[in-house]
């Protein structure tokens, strides 16, 4: 009989890369960081529901706007200081220069790592993020119209705290910091050349009067 044929390999050589596959797996993760994403959407929640139904709890004005407004107030520093560099990886800040010049820094995490947010994660972070300050503005539309006006600066409150957030996390997510920081750069080389152009000119003007002198 015909000598058995030999079996063709059909198989290549393949380089498994195994870190980034262990990143997918973590980005698919379902919750990373389940006390900060409590506490990004607890506050906001919790200042919504307590303005909704504070005529349930309490009789007191005073009570109920106070209560609201901390609230508010804790889920501004949350989400400024701590759940937004947490869960996507961004944060803004104002600091004060050594002139006493304010400056607003956006910044976002560019190399990612085995801390990094999950998808999960980011979508909980933007939806509390955007949804929360709409409702806020449906309920300063709801005051006006009904004239309570009383409630009108707590809801303006609200509606300014987390408009701020919003503001602040969209710019660094577009790139913020890059386009501050190539302003500043060609601010401080504009200056820098006209400087050098006034002295040059300077220069040139007493280098003449010397000249005019001498003759």
């Amino acid at each position: 009989g015909s000598p058995p044929q030999a079996l063709v390999d059909d198989t290549e050589d393949v380089s498994l890369d195994f870190g980034s596959e262990e990143e997918l797996a973590l980005r698919k993760a379902k919750i990373r960081h389940p006390l900060a994403t409590f506490f990004h959407l607890f506050f906001r929640v919790s200042a919504i529901i307590t303005y909704l139904f504070c005529d349930w709890f309490s009789n007191s004005f005073v009570a109920c706007f106070v209560t609201i407004l901390l609230l508010l107030s804790f889920d501004f520093w949350s989400v400024k200081n701590v759940t937004g560099r947490l869960l996507v990886g961004l944060r803004w800040w104002n600091q004060i220069d050594e002139d006493g010049k304010s400056h607003w820094v956006f910044e976002a995490r560019r190399v990612p790592t085995k801390a990094a947010s999950t998808e999960a994660e980011t979508r909980i972070f933007w939806l509390g993020l955007i949804i929360c300050p709409v409702i806020w503005t449906v309920f300063f539309f709801s005051t006006l119209f009904s004239l309570k006006l009383k409630w009108l600066a707590l809801v303006i409150a609200g509606i300014s705290l987390q408009t701020a957030n919003l503001y602040g996390y969209i710019h660094c997510k577009l790139g913020g910091q890059k386009s501050i920081s190539r302003a500043t750069s060609n601010f401080f080389v504009t200056a820098d050349a006209r400087k050098r152009q006034a002295g040059r000119l300077s220069q040139d003007h007493t280098e003449e009067r010397g000249k005019t002198g001498t003759k």
